[in-house]
C-alpha cells in the first residue's frame, strides 16, 4: 500500500506494444476526442463540454505539479457534488497524486483523522465546509473551491500531461469508511479495479452517450460507485446537485435525467413526496445500501423507474454483484417480481467471484436457507486498509475478502442477504434475520420506514424490537403492526416490542443501527457494534 512517496520517474518507461496500464484517466483523454462537444458536466448554470472537461483536467493536473505535488502524494477533498470534484477524479491521478475524497458530514475531528491518516498534503474545499478544516493542521495547504480554484487552474496549461502511471496495480485513490465502531479504515483502490468497475458500471447501468446521470449518490462514497470514470466511458452527461431535495429531483426526472443511484431510504424519501408522480418515460437506477423492500421496488416500478438491485462495500469499489432477471421474470405478478429483484443476484461482469460460506470456508447448500458468510474476490477487491496491515490481514483471510453480511444461495446461484453478522437475531437458539423482519413491517401501508435489532430478553436471550417511522398523515397501533407480520412471519420471529419515531442515519443514506443498539443495550455486556 502507498505508504510512501516515490518520486516521479526521471527516464521514460519503455512501452510495451501490446499493453497499455489500465487506468480512468485514459478515458478522460478519450473522451476529449470521441465526444469532443457533447455535454460532460451540468453543474448549477455552468455547463462543460468534454472537450472543455478534458482540459480543465489537464490543466488542474500540470497546476498541481508546478505547485510541488510529487508521485504518490494524497489531495484530499472535502466537496459536494460539483464539477471540481469530478474533476479530481480524473486531474489527480493524472499529476500522479491519490485522491481522498471525504465524507461531508464528518465533524471536524474526524476530517482532521482522516487528513492526518492519509497523509495528504493539501485539501481542497467547498466554501460552505471551510469551517469543517478547524482541526486540520495549518500545515495542510488549503484551498477554496471558487475563484480561488479556478485561478489554480488558470496557471496550468492545457496541453497533454504525461502521467507517471508505471502498475495499473498503483493506487488511484483513498476512502474512507464510516468508522462506526472506531477510527475509519482507509480503503485503498487501484487503477486496474477502478477502470474495471467503470465499465461494469457502464454495462449494468445501460449508459449510452445520450445518457443523463444525476449526482444522487455523493461522489465521495466509494468514488461514487465509479461512474465519474464509467460516464466517462461512454461520454454520457454528469449533472451535478450539492445536496438532494425531493421536489427538484422530479423537476430534474421530467427535464430528462435518464440515470440516478440511491439508498433505499433515498428512494423512499422520494415516492413519498408530494411531487412523487408517473414519469413519461423510464428511469434507471441503481439501488444499494440496504436491501430494498419488495414494497418499495413494486411502488418504484408503478412510477416508472427501472430499478436495478446491485451490492456492494467500500472495500469492493462499491457495486460487486447486480440482480439479473432471468427469462420470463417480467411476466409473473409484481409481487412476486418484487421479492424477486430484492435478492442481491450475481457478480458483476468485471468484479470477480462471490461465494456464500460456512465457518470452515466451505460453500452453503444452494438451497436459499442455508446462511453462510459472503465473501469476495477479484479485480475489484481492495488492495488492502492503507497503513493497516493487521485489519488488511483479518480482511482477507483465506485468501478471500470477509464482507460481514450473513447470505444464502440459491439454486440458480444468485445470493440474498440475510443479515450482518453483527445483526443477526439469536432468540431462543433460532437464528432471525433482521432483514425479513423489515421487509415484513414495511410492508403495511402505514410503514415508511423501519429497523430491526436484539434487544434483550429475560426469557429467551434475545427478542427482535421494530423502530418504525410511519407515513406522514397516517396512524396504526403497535398490535396492529404485529397482527399485520403474524400474516407473514413465524411467531418466534414477529417484533416483541415497536417504538415510533425518526431513523438516524448516514449521509449516504443508511440506517445507523450500531446508535438503536447503543440505546438499547448498553450496560448489559452485550457487543453493540
Amino acid at each position: 500500500m502507498p505508504a510512501s512517496k516515490p518520486s516521479a520517474p526521471t527516464a521514460p518507461i519503455e512501452p510495451r506494444v501490446q499493453r497499455q496500464e489500465l487506468s480512468p484517466i485514459h478515458l478522460l483523454e478519450r473522451a476529449g476526442e470521441v465526444f469532443a462537444d457533447r455535454p460532460a458536466a451540468r453543474d448549477g448554470s455552468r455547463r462543460y463540454s468534454w472537450r472543455e472537461l478534458r482540459a480543465r483536467a489537464r490543466r488542474f493536473a500540470s497546476a498541481l505539479r508546478a505547485d510541488g505535488l510529487q508521485k504518490g502524494d494524497r489531495v484530499a477533498f472535502l466537496a459536494f457534488n460539483s464539477e471540481p470534484l469530478l474533476l479530481a477524479h480524473f486531474a489527480v491521478p493524472l499529476a500522479g497524486g491519490i485522491l481522498v475524497a471525504i465524507n461531508t458530514r464528518l465533524n471536524p475531528e474526524e476530517i482532521a483523522y482522516i487528513v492526518n491518516h492519509s497523509g495528504a498534503t493539501r485539501v481542497f474545499v467547498s466554501p460552505e465546509l471551510l469551517a469543517q478544516l478547524a482541526k486540520v493542521p495549518p500545515t495542510v495547504q488549503r484551498v477554496v473551491l471558487g475563484p480561488e480554484f479556478e485561478a489554480l487552474l488558470a496557471g496550468g496549461s492545457d496541453a497533454p500531461v504525461e502521467p507517471w502511471l508505471l502498475s495499473e496495480d498503483e493506487a488511484i485513490s483513498i476512502n474512507y469508511t464510516s468508522g462506526t465502531t472506531g477510527r475509519p479504515k482507509g480503503v485503498v483502490y487501484h487503477h486496474r479495479g477502478a477502470y474495471l468497475n467503470a465499465l461494469a458500471m457502464v454495462i449494468d447501468h445501460r449508459l449510452l452517450a445520450e445518457s443523463r446521470y444525476l449526482w444522487t449518490l455523493p461522489m465521495f462514497h466509494c468514488n461514487g460507485w465509479c461512474f465519474p470514470w464509467a460516464l466517462a466511458a461512454v461520454g454520457a452527461e454528469s449533472v451535478c446537485i450539492p445536496r438532494i431535495e425531493p421536489g427538484p429531483t422530479w423537476h430534474l426526472f421530467d427535464e430528462g435525467v435518464t440515470h440516478f443511484c440511491a439508498a433505499p431510504t433515498v428512494c423512499t424519501m422520494l415516492v413519498t413526496d408530494p411531487a412523487a408522480h408517473r414519469l413519461a418515460r423510464p428511469v434507471r437506477l441503481f439501488a444499494a445500501g440496504a436491501p430494498p423492500s419488495p414494497t418499495l421496488i413494486a411502488r418504484m416500478a408503478e412510477l416508472n423507474f427501472t430499478l436495478d438491485h446491485v451490492y456492494g462495500l467500500t472495500e469492493v469499489y462499491g457495486p460487486f454483484t447486480i440482480n439479473v432477471p432471468t427469462p420470463g421474470q417480467d411476466e409473473l405478478p409484481a409481487d412476486e417480481r418484487a421479492r424477486l429483484r430484492a435478492r442481491q443476484g450475481m457478480a458483476n461482469v468485471c468484479a470477480g467471484e462471490v461465494r456464500v460460506v460456512d465457518l470452515d470456508m466451505k460453500d452453503v447448500p444452494r438451497d436459499g436457507e442455508t446462511m453462510g458468510e459472503v465473501v469476495m474476490r477479484g479485480n475489484v477487491v481492495m488492495t488492502g486498509y492503507f497503513e493497516d496491515p493487521e485489519a488488511t490481514a483479518k480482511a482477507f483471510h483465506g485468501g478471500w475478502f470477509h464482507s460481514g453480511d450473513l447470505g444464502v444461495r440459491h439454486p440458480d446461484g444468485s445470493i440474498e442477504l440475510r443479515d450482518r453478522q453483527k445483526d443477526i437475531i439469536i432468540s431462543g437458539g433460532e437464528n432471525i434475520s433482521t432483514i425479513e423482519v423489515e421487509q415484513a413491517v414495511v410492508s403495511h401501508p402505514a410503514v415508511l420506514e423501519c429497523a430491526v435489532i436484539a434487544v434483550p430478553d429475560e426469557k429467551w436471550g434475545e427478542v427482535p424490537k421494530a423502530f418504525v417511522t410511519l407515513k406522514p398523515g397516517v396512524s396504526v397501533t403497535a398490535e396492529e403492526l404485529v397482527a399485520h407480520c403474524r400474516t407473514r412471519l413465524a411467531n418466534f420471529k414477529l417484533p416483541r416490542q415497536i417504538e415510533f419515531g425518526i431513523l438516524p442515519k448516514t449521509s449516504t443514506g443508511k440506517i445507523q443501527k450500531f446508535l438503536l443498539r447503543d440505546k438499547e443495550w448498553k450496560g448489559l455486556g452485550r457487543r453493540i457494534n
